[in-house]
């Protein structure tokens, strides 16, 4: 399983830096994350029995992210407008059904679908296209995922108290606290890209790391929904795509909206 893992790691890793550099290249690869994103979730509600418009999702959703990376923006908010008009189409399409059960359920999940995985995880995108968004990128993958991986260690060494053993009985309070510390010193380590004072920094990354957790244990918590231990095995030790960025799926956007109010001029 290390093995494995180890293997996955190092395929992510280049394909980070054959990508990261270029701004919208990086933008198409999380796009593509994305996609494969919206695919296990919609399938893990199809293996649940849920009645789901599954391939309009994914395109819908794949239109969200693909209009920041080419700025096809006629509004302000233009995945708004995407999202709105996902709607009203889902709406529509309900009309063609031979019968109305299952309406609001296929409706809402679809839509959760679109709003959960593509809508937040495209923050990462707008985080790349601001002014230092190399820098910024890489600040909120490293508070994120510093996380995961002291949440790991810590908690395989030293866990003894479950944290939710209702949502996920393998983590335990030791690897939260220690998660929280990893996020904590990886954000001080980003002082330098982020120019904030060290206690500004330390705050960031209490904040940050708070919300990683709860987006992993949001994560474990549809999982065990839907009675599947991993979202996907696309990646060989890790799981599936979401899996890999359930963490992520909280922080970017409040990274992004945080970044907003410091300094008042990024452009939702």
């Amino acid at each position: 399983m290390l093995t494995k893992r180890f293997l996955s790691s190092v395929v992510l890793f280049a394909i980070m830096v054959m990508t990261l550099f270029v701004d919208w290249l990086c933008g198409l690869m999380v796009t593509v994350f994305i996609i494969l994103g919206l695919y296990e979730f919609f399938t893990i509600l199809e293996n649940k029995g849920i009645s789901i418009y599954k391939y309009f999702g994914i395109l819908m959703g794949a239109l969200i992210p693909l209009s920041i990376v080419f700025h096809f923006q006629l509004t302000k908010a233009w995945e708004l407008f995407l999202i709105v008009l996902g709607m009203v189409s889902l709406m529509l399409m309900q009309f063609r059904r031979r019968e109305s059960s299952g309406v609001i359920v296929s409706i809402s999940t679809t839509m959760f679908g679109i709003l959960y995985v593509s809508w937040f995880l495209s923050f990462l995108i707008k985080i790349r296209y601001l002014e230092g968004g190399l820098g910024l990128f890489l600040v909120v993958l490293a508070i994120t995922k510093a996380g995961d991986i002291g949440a790991y260690l810590i908690g395989t060494r030293f866990g003894r108290h479950p944290l939710m053993p209702r949502v996920s009985p393998k983590k335990s309070l030791e690897g939260a606290v220690g998660g929280l510390a990893f996020s904590v010193l990886a954000a001080l380590a980003c002082a330098p890209v982020l120019k904030f004072s060290y206690p500004h920094v330390a705050f960031l990354g209490i904040f940050l790391g708070v919300l990683a957790q709860l987006g992993d244990l949001s994560e474990s918590l549809m999982k065990r929904d839907c009675q599947v231990k991993d979202s996907g095995n696309i990646l060989p030790g890790m799981g599936g795509v979401l899996d890999l960025a359930d963490s992520v799926i909280f922080t970017a956007p409040a990274f992004y909206f945080y970044m907003n109010f410091v300094f008042n001029n990024v452009t939702v």
